[in-house]
Protein backbone atom coordinates (compact mmCIF):
# COMPACT_ATOMS: atom_id res chain seq x y z
CA UNK A 1 0.00 0.00 0.00
CA UNK A 2 2.85 2.46 0.70
CA UNK A 3 4.32 1.54 -2.10
CA UNK A 4 1.27 2.43 -4.47
CA UNK A 5 0.76 5.58 -2.76
CA UNK A 6 4.29 6.93 -3.26
CA UNK A 7 3.61 5.83 -6.82
CA UNK A 8 0.33 7.99 -7.02
CA UNK A 9 2.14 10.82 -4.99
CA UNK A 10 3.92 13.49 -7.69
CA UNK A 11 7.46 14.19 -7.22
CA UNK A 12 8.71 17.65 -6.36
CA UNK A 13 10.55 17.80 -9.37
CA UNK A 14 7.20 17.75 -11.26
CA UNK A 15 5.36 19.86 -8.99
CA UNK A 16 7.83 22.73 -9.20
CA UNK A 17 7.69 22.13 -12.68
CA UNK A 18 3.94 22.50 -12.98
CA UNK A 19 3.89 25.58 -11.16
CA UNK A 20 6.53 27.22 -13.19
CA UNK A 21 3.96 26.47 -16.14
CA UNK A 22 1.59 27.93 -14.34
CA UNK A 23 3.36 31.04 -13.38
CA UNK A 24 4.83 31.41 -17.00
CA UNK A 25 1.28 30.96 -18.43
CA UNK A 26 -0.50 33.62 -15.92
CA UNK A 27 3.05 36.23 -16.82
CA UNK A 28 2.12 35.40 -20.60
CA UNK A 29 -2.05 35.88 -20.18
CA UNK A 30 -1.22 39.17 -18.18
CA UNK A 31 1.41 40.42 -20.63
CA UNK A 32 -1.97 39.80 -23.50
CA UNK A 33 -4.11 41.40 -21.12
CA UNK A 34 -2.07 44.88 -20.80
CA UNK A 35 -1.94 44.85 -24.69
CA UNK A 36 -5.18 44.33 -25.26
CA UNK A 37 -6.82 48.20 -24.64
CA UNK A 38 -9.85 46.72 -23.63
CA UNK A 39 -7.80 44.11 -21.02
CA UNK A 40 -5.59 47.07 -20.17
CA UNK A 41 -7.68 48.59 -17.40
CA UNK A 42 -9.05 46.33 -15.15
CA UNK A 43 -10.20 48.22 -12.29
CA UNK A 44 -13.87 48.02 -13.16
CA UNK A 45 -16.54 47.67 -9.76
CA UNK A 46 -19.89 45.72 -9.80
CA UNK A 47 -21.97 49.10 -10.35
CA UNK A 48 -19.88 49.90 -13.53
CA UNK A 49 -21.58 46.65 -14.61
CA UNK A 50 -24.81 47.94 -13.69
CA UNK A 51 -24.97 51.08 -15.96
CA UNK A 52 -22.92 49.16 -18.73
CA UNK A 53 -25.57 46.80 -19.08
CA UNK A 54 -28.67 49.01 -18.58
CA UNK A 55 -27.42 51.22 -21.86
CA UNK A 56 -26.33 47.96 -23.41
CA UNK A 57 -29.57 46.65 -23.16
CA UNK A 58 -32.39 49.42 -22.69
CA UNK A 59 -32.74 50.79 -26.20
CA UNK A 60 -35.13 52.10 -28.82
CA UNK A 61 -36.63 48.77 -28.64
CA UNK A 62 -38.60 49.53 -25.84
CA UNK A 63 -40.84 51.80 -27.58
CA UNK A 64 -42.39 48.71 -29.75
CA UNK A 65 -43.68 46.76 -27.03
CA UNK A 66 -47.09 48.48 -26.73
CA UNK A 67 -47.49 47.88 -30.49
CA UNK A 68 -46.15 43.97 -29.38
CA UNK A 69 -49.07 43.83 -26.84
CA UNK A 70 -51.48 44.61 -28.91
CA UNK A 71 -50.65 41.91 -31.43
CA UNK A 72 -50.86 39.23 -28.31
CA UNK A 73 -53.13 40.61 -26.19
CA UNK A 74 -52.94 40.88 -22.35
CA UNK A 75 -52.33 36.97 -21.11
CA UNK A 76 -50.06 36.45 -23.92
CA UNK A 77 -48.24 39.61 -23.84
CA UNK A 78 -47.49 39.85 -20.27
CA UNK A 79 -46.07 36.33 -20.13
CA UNK A 80 -43.89 37.52 -23.20
CA UNK A 81 -42.53 39.85 -21.44
CA UNK A 82 -41.83 38.36 -18.21
CA UNK A 83 -40.79 34.83 -19.67
CA UNK A 84 -38.36 36.79 -22.21
CA UNK A 85 -36.90 39.00 -19.45
CA UNK A 86 -36.60 35.74 -16.90
CA UNK A 87 -34.45 33.74 -20.15
CA UNK A 88 -32.23 36.51 -21.02
CA UNK A 89 -30.83 36.86 -17.59
CA UNK A 90 -30.62 33.65 -17.90
CA UNK A 91 -28.51 33.15 -20.53
CA UNK A 92 -26.60 36.01 -19.63
CA UNK A 93 -25.88 34.08 -16.51
CA UNK A 94 -23.94 31.60 -18.95
CA UNK A 95 -21.90 34.18 -20.79
CA UNK A 96 -20.67 35.55 -17.12
CA UNK A 97 -20.17 31.61 -16.61
CA UNK A 98 -18.54 30.81 -19.34
CA UNK A 99 -16.16 33.52 -19.41
CA UNK A 100 -13.33 32.45 -17.96
CA UNK A 101 -13.47 29.01 -19.69
CA UNK A 102 -11.45 28.60 -23.03
CA UNK A 103 -14.71 27.01 -24.29
CA UNK A 104 -16.81 29.71 -23.60
CA UNK A 105 -14.66 32.19 -26.52
CA UNK A 106 -15.51 30.02 -29.03
CA UNK A 107 -19.25 29.41 -28.08
CA UNK A 108 -19.94 32.99 -27.80
CA UNK A 109 -18.00 34.86 -29.81
CA UNK A 110 -19.40 33.50 -33.37
CA UNK A 111 -23.52 34.64 -31.79
CA UNK A 112 -21.75 37.87 -30.54
CA UNK A 113 -20.51 38.93 -33.66
CA UNK A 114 -23.77 38.26 -35.33
CA UNK A 115 -25.63 39.94 -32.97
CA UNK A 116 -23.39 42.57 -33.06
CA UNK A 117 -23.57 43.46 -37.39
CA UNK A 118 -27.44 43.27 -36.60
CA UNK A 119 -27.32 46.03 -33.83
CA UNK A 120 -24.94 47.87 -35.57
CA UNK A 121 -27.09 48.19 -38.81
CA UNK A 122 -30.32 49.19 -36.36
CA UNK A 123 -29.13 51.73 -34.33
CA UNK A 124 -27.06 53.36 -36.96
CA UNK A 125 -31.40 53.73 -38.74
CA UNK A 126 -32.79 54.46 -35.74
CA UNK A 127 -29.67 57.04 -34.32
CA UNK A 128 -30.39 58.69 -38.11
CA UNK A 129 -34.16 58.99 -38.05
CA UNK A 130 -33.83 60.49 -34.23
CA UNK A 131 -31.99 63.05 -35.57
CA UNK A 132 -33.53 64.10 -38.22
CA UNK A 133 -36.75 63.87 -36.17
CA UNK A 134 -34.69 66.58 -33.93
CA UNK A 135 -33.52 68.34 -36.79
CA UNK A 136 -37.28 68.92 -37.71
CA UNK A 137 -38.44 69.87 -34.26
CA UNK A 138 -36.23 72.73 -34.19
CA UNK A 139 -35.82 73.89 -37.32
CA UNK A 140 -39.60 73.22 -39.17
CA UNK A 141 -39.06 76.18 -41.57
CA UNK A 142 -35.67 74.78 -42.74
CA UNK A 143 -34.68 72.80 -46.13
CA UNK A 144 -35.97 69.00 -45.86
CA UNK A 145 -32.97 66.90 -45.41
CA UNK A 146 -32.19 63.30 -46.92
CA UNK A 147 -32.41 60.54 -44.09
CA UNK A 148 -28.96 59.36 -45.47
CA UNK A 149 -27.26 62.79 -44.70
CA UNK A 150 -28.57 62.09 -41.01
CA UNK A 151 -27.43 58.44 -40.63
CA UNK A 152 -23.86 59.78 -42.29
CA UNK A 153 -23.72 62.77 -39.37
CA UNK A 154 -24.32 60.03 -36.75
CA UNK A 155 -21.96 57.43 -38.01
CA UNK A 156 -19.15 59.92 -38.25
CA UNK A 157 -19.54 61.26 -34.39
CA UNK A 158 -20.03 57.90 -33.15
CA UNK A 159 -17.23 56.23 -35.11
CA UNK A 160 -15.09 58.75 -32.97
CA UNK A 161 -16.13 57.17 -29.87
CA UNK A 162 -16.03 54.30 -30.67
CA UNK A 163 -12.24 54.54 -30.67
CA UNK A 164 -12.29 55.31 -26.86
CA UNK A 165 -9.90 52.39 -25.48
CA UNK A 166 -12.16 50.18 -23.17
CA UNK A 167 -15.12 50.35 -21.32
CA UNK A 168 -13.74 52.39 -18.44
CA UNK A 169 -12.38 54.95 -20.59
CA UNK A 170 -16.01 55.62 -21.17
CA UNK A 171 -17.43 54.86 -18.00
CA UNK A 172 -18.80 58.52 -17.81
CA UNK A 173 -20.30 58.01 -20.86
CA UNK A 174 -22.13 54.97 -20.60
CA UNK A 175 -23.72 56.20 -17.39
CA UNK A 176 -25.18 59.31 -19.09
CA UNK A 177 -26.79 56.70 -21.75
CA UNK A 178 -28.26 55.26 -18.79
CA UNK A 179 -29.66 57.88 -17.48
CA UNK A 180 -30.87 59.06 -20.83
CA UNK A 181 -32.71 55.38 -21.22
CA UNK A 182 -34.49 55.67 -17.75
CA UNK A 183 -35.82 59.25 -19.01
CA UNK A 184 -36.88 58.43 -22.10
CA UNK A 185 -38.63 55.31 -21.41
CA UNK A 186 -40.02 57.87 -18.22
CA UNK A 187 -41.57 60.47 -20.85
CA UNK A 188 -42.91 57.72 -23.10
CA UNK A 189 -45.33 56.42 -20.02
CA UNK A 190 -45.94 59.53 -18.29
CA UNK A 191 -46.90 61.76 -21.64
CA UNK A 192 -49.49 58.72 -21.66
CA UNK A 193 -50.41 58.98 -18.40
CA UNK A 194 -51.00 62.49 -18.82
CA UNK A 195 -53.45 62.48 -21.55
CA UNK A 196 -55.46 59.46 -20.34
CA UNK A 197 -56.79 56.54 -21.93
CA UNK A 198 -57.99 57.06 -25.12
CA UNK A 199 -62.42 56.74 -25.76
CA UNK A 200 -61.94 54.48 -28.59
CA UNK A 201 -59.37 51.99 -27.77
CA UNK A 202 -59.91 48.31 -28.33
CA UNK A 203 -58.08 45.30 -27.05
CA UNK A 204 -58.50 42.83 -29.39
CA UNK A 205 -56.19 41.25 -32.02
CA UNK A 206 -55.50 43.68 -34.82
CA UNK A 207 -55.86 41.34 -37.60
CA UNK A 208 -59.62 39.22 -38.12
CA UNK A 209 -57.68 36.03 -39.92
CA UNK A 210 -56.19 33.21 -38.34
CA UNK A 211 -52.75 33.17 -40.55
CA UNK A 212 -52.66 37.46 -39.96
CA UNK A 213 -53.12 36.46 -36.46
CA UNK A 214 -50.24 33.86 -36.14
CA UNK A 215 -47.79 36.23 -38.22
CA UNK A 216 -48.57 38.77 -35.76
CA UNK A 217 -48.12 36.82 -32.95
CA UNK A 218 -44.41 35.87 -34.01
CA UNK A 219 -43.60 39.53 -35.36
CA UNK A 220 -44.92 40.56 -31.75
CA UNK A 221 -42.18 37.59 -30.04
CA UNK A 222 -39.21 39.01 -32.49
CA UNK A 223 -40.31 42.76 -31.00
CA UNK A 224 -40.38 41.69 -27.27
CA UNK A 225 -36.48 39.55 -27.55
CA UNK A 226 -35.03 42.27 -30.04
CA UNK A 227 -35.79 45.01 -26.67
CA UNK A 228 -33.85 42.46 -24.39
CA UNK A 229 -31.03 42.59 -26.89
CA UNK A 230 -27.55 43.43 -25.44
CA UNK A 231 -25.34 40.26 -24.98
CA UNK A 232 -23.20 41.42 -27.75
CA UNK A 233 -21.35 43.32 -25.30
CA UNK A 234 -21.29 41.11 -22.22
CA UNK A 235 -18.12 39.81 -22.46
CA UNK A 236 -16.38 42.97 -23.02
CA UNK A 237 -17.66 44.55 -20.21
CA UNK A 238 -16.81 41.68 -17.70
CA UNK A 239 -13.10 41.89 -19.00
CA UNK A 240 -12.72 45.51 -17.49
CA UNK A 241 -12.78 43.66 -13.67
CA UNK A 242 -9.99 42.48 -12.26
CA UNK A 243 -10.09 38.61 -11.71
CA UNK A 244 -8.04 35.68 -9.78
CA UNK A 245 -8.88 32.30 -9.19
CA UNK A 246 -9.42 33.22 -5.57
CA UNK A 247 -12.09 35.69 -6.68
CA UNK A 248 -13.32 35.59 -10.32
CA UNK A 249 -15.25 38.63 -12.25
CA UNK A 250 -17.99 36.89 -12.28
CA UNK A 251 -18.90 37.43 -8.77
CA UNK A 252 -19.33 41.06 -8.82
CA UNK A 253 -20.15 40.91 -12.80
CA UNK A 254 -23.64 38.80 -11.47
CA UNK A 255 -24.44 41.57 -8.77
CA UNK A 256 -24.29 44.26 -11.76
CA UNK A 257 -26.54 42.37 -13.80
CA UNK A 258 -28.98 41.91 -11.59
CA UNK A 259 -29.21 45.64 -10.41
CA UNK A 260 -29.19 46.19 -13.98
CA UNK A 261 -31.96 44.36 -14.54
CA UNK A 262 -34.63 45.35 -12.30
CA UNK A 263 -33.69 48.69 -14.13
CA UNK A 264 -34.70 47.15 -17.25
CA UNK A 265 -37.86 46.20 -15.64
CA UNK A 266 -38.42 49.56 -14.20
CA UNK A 267 -38.09 50.94 -17.53
CA UNK A 268 -39.75 48.20 -19.41
CA UNK A 269 -43.32 47.03 -17.78
CA UNK A 270 -44.76 50.72 -17.37
CA UNK A 271 -44.36 51.41 -21.09
CA UNK A 272 -45.60 48.35 -22.38
CA UNK A 273 -48.38 48.28 -20.15
CA UNK A 274 -49.53 52.08 -20.08
CA UNK A 275 -48.80 51.90 -23.39
CA UNK A 276 -50.87 49.01 -24.40
CA UNK A 277 -53.92 50.22 -21.79
CA UNK A 278 -53.83 54.20 -23.45
CA UNK A 279 -53.39 53.80 -27.04
CA UNK A 280 -53.06 50.64 -28.48
CA UNK A 281 -54.04 51.52 -32.31
CA UNK A 282 -50.45 52.93 -33.14
CA UNK A 283 -46.67 51.61 -32.44
CA UNK A 284 -45.96 53.62 -29.20
CA UNK A 285 -42.68 55.49 -31.58
CA UNK A 286 -45.25 57.11 -33.43
CA UNK A 287 -47.17 58.24 -30.49
CA UNK A 288 -43.87 59.23 -28.64
CA UNK A 289 -43.31 61.18 -32.06
CA UNK A 290 -46.71 63.11 -32.20
CA UNK A 291 -48.52 62.64 -28.71
CA UNK A 292 -51.88 64.42 -28.86
CA UNK A 293 -52.15 67.07 -26.81
CA UNK A 294 -48.10 66.83 -26.03
CA UNK A 295 -46.22 70.20 -26.06
CA UNK A 296 -43.77 70.35 -28.57
CA UNK A 297 -41.00 71.12 -26.39
CA UNK A 298 -41.81 67.87 -24.69
CA UNK A 299 -41.68 66.23 -27.69
CA UNK A 300 -38.16 67.38 -28.73
CA UNK A 301 -36.90 66.60 -25.51
CA UNK A 302 -37.94 62.95 -26.07
CA UNK A 303 -36.36 62.78 -29.11
CA UNK A 304 -32.88 64.19 -28.03
CA UNK A 305 -32.84 62.00 -24.92
CA UNK A 306 -33.36 58.76 -27.04
CA UNK A 307 -30.87 60.32 -29.38
CA UNK A 308 -28.10 60.83 -26.65
CA UNK A 309 -29.13 57.32 -25.55
CA UNK A 310 -28.48 55.44 -29.07
CA UNK A 311 -25.32 57.54 -29.65
CA UNK A 312 -23.91 56.58 -26.73
CA UNK A 313 -24.78 52.89 -26.64
CA UNK A 314 -23.63 52.86 -30.36
CA UNK A 315 -20.14 53.54 -29.70
CA UNK A 316 -19.86 50.83 -27.00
Amino acid sequence: MKQLMAAERPSSSYVNKYCENEDERSVEERAIDDWLPITASRTAKWWHSAFHNVTAVVGAGVLGLPYAMSQLGWGPGMAALVLSWIITLYSLWQMVEMHEMRLGLWIVVPQQLIVEVGVDIVYMITGGKSLQKFHNLVCSDCKDIKLTYFIMIFASVHFVLSQLASFNSISGVSLAAAVMSLSYSTIAWGASVDKGRQPDVEYGYKSHTTGGTVFDFFSALGTIVFAYGGHNIVMEIQATMPSTPERPSKGPMLKGVIVAYVIIALCYLPVALVGYYIIWRTTFSSHCKHPPGSLPWLTCLSSFISLGAIRLVSCL
